[in-house]
Protein backbone atom coordinates (compact mmCIF):
# COMPACT_ATOMS: atom_id res chain seq x y z
CA UNK A 1 0.00 0.00 0.00
CA UNK A 2 1.10 3.56 -0.75
CA UNK A 3 -0.27 6.34 1.45
CA UNK A 4 -0.38 10.09 0.96
CA UNK A 5 -0.76 11.73 4.36
CA UNK A 6 -2.24 15.21 4.46
CA UNK A 7 -2.96 14.82 0.76
CA UNK A 8 -5.55 17.58 0.52
CA UNK A 9 -7.30 17.61 -2.86
CA UNK A 10 -4.11 16.76 -4.81
CA UNK A 11 -3.54 13.13 -3.85
CA UNK A 12 -0.65 11.36 -5.56
CA UNK A 13 -1.97 8.95 -8.25
CA UNK A 14 -2.30 5.37 -7.03
CA UNK A 15 -2.04 6.37 -3.37
CA UNK A 16 -4.42 5.95 -0.44
CA UNK A 17 -5.16 9.50 0.65
CA UNK A 18 -5.41 10.51 4.32
CA UNK A 19 -6.47 13.99 5.36
CA UNK A 20 -8.35 15.58 8.23
CA UNK A 21 -10.83 17.10 5.79
CA UNK A 22 -13.20 15.33 3.39
CA UNK A 23 -11.87 16.57 0.06
CA UNK A 24 -11.94 15.09 -3.44
CA UNK A 25 -9.66 12.04 -3.52
CA UNK A 26 -9.40 11.61 0.25
CA UNK A 27 -9.92 7.95 1.17
CA UNK A 28 -9.68 8.29 4.95
CA UNK A 29 -10.64 11.34 6.98
CA UNK A 30 -8.28 11.23 9.94
CA UNK A 31 -6.31 13.42 12.32
CA UNK A 32 -2.61 12.64 11.85
CA UNK A 33 -2.05 13.31 15.54
CA UNK A 34 -3.91 10.07 16.28
CA UNK A 35 -2.90 6.47 15.57
CA UNK A 36 -3.66 5.70 11.92
CA UNK A 37 -6.12 2.76 11.59
CA UNK A 38 -3.98 0.69 9.24
CA UNK A 39 -2.16 -2.60 9.97
CA UNK A 40 1.48 -2.91 11.00
CA UNK A 41 3.92 -3.44 8.13
CA UNK A 42 1.35 -2.64 5.46
CA UNK A 43 2.87 0.39 3.69
CA UNK A 44 5.70 0.45 1.14
CA UNK A 45 5.65 4.19 0.32
CA UNK A 46 4.68 7.25 2.37
CA UNK A 47 4.16 10.62 0.72
CA UNK A 48 4.06 13.56 3.12
CA UNK A 49 3.97 16.81 1.17
CA UNK A 50 3.86 19.92 3.37
CA UNK A 51 1.82 18.11 6.02
CA UNK A 52 4.19 17.10 8.83
CA UNK A 53 5.00 20.68 9.97
CA UNK A 54 1.41 20.94 11.22
CA UNK A 55 1.36 17.90 13.53
CA UNK A 56 1.48 18.35 17.31
CA UNK A 57 4.13 15.72 18.07
CA UNK A 58 6.49 14.88 15.21
CA UNK A 59 8.23 12.06 17.08
CA UNK A 60 4.90 10.37 17.73
CA UNK A 61 3.86 10.68 14.08
CA UNK A 62 7.21 9.37 12.81
CA UNK A 63 6.91 6.43 15.21
CA UNK A 64 3.42 5.72 13.86
CA UNK A 65 4.62 5.86 10.25
CA UNK A 66 7.43 3.47 11.16
CA UNK A 67 4.87 1.04 12.56
CA UNK A 68 3.01 1.09 9.25
CA UNK A 69 6.09 0.74 7.05
CA UNK A 70 7.52 -2.52 5.81
CA UNK A 71 11.30 -2.96 5.81
CA UNK A 72 12.81 -0.70 3.12
CA UNK A 73 9.62 1.30 2.63
CA UNK A 74 10.34 4.75 1.18
CA UNK A 75 9.19 7.93 2.91
CA UNK A 76 9.15 11.21 0.97
CA UNK A 77 8.80 14.38 3.05
CA UNK A 78 8.50 17.85 1.50
CA UNK A 79 8.42 20.68 4.02
CA UNK A 80 8.85 24.42 4.43
CA UNK A 81 12.44 25.17 5.41
CA UNK A 82 12.83 26.31 9.01
CA UNK A 83 15.17 29.27 8.44
CA UNK A 84 12.96 31.42 6.25
CA UNK A 85 11.09 34.44 7.56
CA UNK A 86 7.83 33.54 5.86
CA UNK A 87 7.82 30.15 7.60
CA UNK A 88 9.20 31.40 10.90
CA UNK A 89 6.30 33.85 11.08
CA UNK A 90 3.63 31.23 10.37
CA UNK A 91 1.97 30.35 13.70
CA UNK A 92 0.44 27.18 12.25
CA UNK A 93 3.81 25.53 11.55
CA UNK A 94 4.56 23.57 14.72
CA UNK A 95 7.57 21.53 13.52
CA UNK A 96 10.84 22.70 11.98
CA UNK A 97 12.79 20.99 9.21
CA UNK A 98 16.29 21.72 7.97
CA UNK A 99 19.47 19.93 6.91
CA UNK A 100 20.10 18.64 10.45
CA UNK A 101 16.70 17.00 10.89
CA UNK A 102 17.42 13.53 9.39
CA UNK A 103 20.09 12.90 12.02
CA UNK A 104 17.36 12.80 14.67
CA UNK A 105 15.41 10.06 12.85
CA UNK A 106 17.91 7.24 13.35
CA UNK A 107 20.53 6.06 15.80
CA UNK A 108 22.73 4.90 12.89
CA UNK A 109 22.90 7.83 10.48
CA UNK A 110 24.12 7.20 6.94
CA UNK A 111 25.18 10.06 4.65
CA UNK A 112 24.55 9.14 1.00
CA UNK A 113 26.97 10.41 -1.62
CA UNK A 114 24.19 12.09 -3.66
CA UNK A 115 22.19 15.15 -2.63
CA UNK A 116 22.69 17.78 0.04
CA UNK A 117 24.69 16.83 3.11
CA UNK A 118 23.58 16.74 6.75
CA UNK A 119 26.08 18.52 9.02
CA UNK A 120 27.38 16.70 12.07
CA UNK A 121 25.79 17.17 15.47
CA UNK A 122 29.12 17.19 17.28
CA UNK A 123 28.88 17.54 21.05
CA UNK A 124 25.21 16.59 21.31
CA UNK A 125 23.94 13.43 22.96
CA UNK A 126 20.28 12.96 22.05
CA UNK A 127 17.80 10.25 23.12
CA UNK A 128 17.70 7.39 20.64
CA UNK A 129 14.49 7.33 18.57
CA UNK A 130 12.24 4.28 18.67
CA UNK A 131 12.23 4.22 14.86
CA UNK A 132 14.92 4.02 12.21
CA UNK A 133 14.58 6.14 9.08
CA UNK A 134 17.85 6.45 7.13
CA UNK A 135 18.42 9.27 4.68
CA UNK A 136 18.65 8.31 1.00
CA UNK A 137 18.58 11.80 -0.49
CA UNK A 138 17.99 15.37 0.60
CA UNK A 139 17.25 18.28 -1.71
CA UNK A 140 17.05 21.98 -0.93
CA UNK A 141 14.87 24.33 -2.96
CA UNK A 142 16.47 27.75 -2.97
CA UNK A 143 14.89 31.18 -3.14
CA UNK A 144 15.83 33.68 -5.83
CA UNK A 145 18.53 34.87 -6.28
CA UNK A 146 20.19 31.77 -4.82
CA UNK A 147 18.76 29.27 -7.31
CA UNK A 148 21.61 27.26 -8.92
CA UNK A 149 23.68 27.67 -11.03
CA UNK A 150 24.16 31.25 -9.86
CA UNK A 151 26.12 29.93 -6.88
CA UNK A 152 28.37 26.92 -6.49
CA UNK A 153 27.30 24.12 -4.12
CA UNK A 154 29.91 24.98 -1.47
CA UNK A 155 28.86 28.64 -1.59
CA UNK A 156 25.21 27.69 -1.05
CA UNK A 157 26.11 25.43 1.86
CA UNK A 158 27.94 28.32 3.51
CA UNK A 159 25.13 30.80 2.83
CA UNK A 160 22.40 28.57 4.25
CA UNK A 161 24.43 28.19 7.47
CA UNK A 162 24.97 31.89 8.05
CA UNK A 163 21.91 33.58 6.53
CA UNK A 164 18.13 33.20 6.56
CA UNK A 165 15.89 33.31 3.48
CA UNK A 166 18.29 31.30 1.32
CA UNK A 167 16.22 28.10 1.19
CA UNK A 168 12.44 27.94 0.76
CA UNK A 169 11.65 24.22 1.05
CA UNK A 170 13.44 20.97 1.77
CA UNK A 171 12.72 17.40 0.65
CA UNK A 172 13.93 14.14 2.13
CA UNK A 173 13.71 10.61 0.80
CA UNK A 174 14.13 8.15 3.65
CA UNK A 175 14.08 4.39 3.98
CA UNK A 176 12.48 2.56 6.91
CA UNK A 177 15.01 0.10 8.31
CA UNK A 178 13.61 -2.82 10.31
CA UNK A 179 16.19 -5.52 9.46
CA UNK A 180 19.93 -5.46 8.90
CA UNK A 181 21.00 -3.35 5.94
CA UNK A 182 24.49 -2.56 4.66
CA UNK A 183 25.91 0.81 3.66
CA UNK A 184 26.43 -0.58 0.15
CA UNK A 185 22.73 -1.34 -0.12
CA UNK A 186 21.82 2.09 1.21
CA UNK A 187 24.15 3.70 -1.30
CA UNK A 188 22.60 1.65 -4.12
CA UNK A 189 19.11 2.70 -3.04
CA UNK A 190 20.17 6.34 -2.80
CA UNK A 191 21.04 6.35 -6.51
CA UNK A 192 17.58 5.27 -7.59
CA UNK A 193 14.82 7.55 -8.88
CA UNK A 194 12.06 8.20 -6.35
CA UNK A 195 8.50 9.40 -6.54
CA UNK A 196 8.03 12.96 -5.34
CA UNK A 197 5.08 15.33 -4.76
CA UNK A 198 3.21 16.41 -7.86
CA UNK A 199 3.55 20.02 -6.71
CA UNK A 200 7.21 19.87 -7.81
CA UNK A 201 6.37 19.06 -11.44
CA UNK A 202 6.00 22.71 -12.47
CA UNK A 203 9.23 23.60 -10.64
CA UNK A 204 11.14 20.83 -12.44
CA UNK A 205 9.79 21.90 -15.85
CA UNK A 206 10.77 25.51 -15.21
CA UNK A 207 14.30 24.52 -14.21
CA UNK A 208 14.66 22.36 -17.33
CA UNK A 209 13.62 25.27 -19.55
CA UNK A 210 16.04 27.62 -17.79
CA UNK A 211 18.89 25.13 -18.14
CA UNK A 212 18.24 24.39 -21.82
Amino acid sequence: MRIDIGCGSDKAPGFFGIDRQLLPGVDLVWDLNEAIPLPDNSVDFVMASRSLPYVQDLHKVMSELYRLCIHKAIVCILSPYAHSFVHMSNPYLKQKFDQYTPRYWTSDFYQPSHGARCPDLAGYVEPQPDFDFRLLRMELFYKPPYVPPLYETDELELLQDIEVNVVHEIMYHLVAVKLNISHDELEHMSRQTFLEPRSLEAYRRKRQLEDS
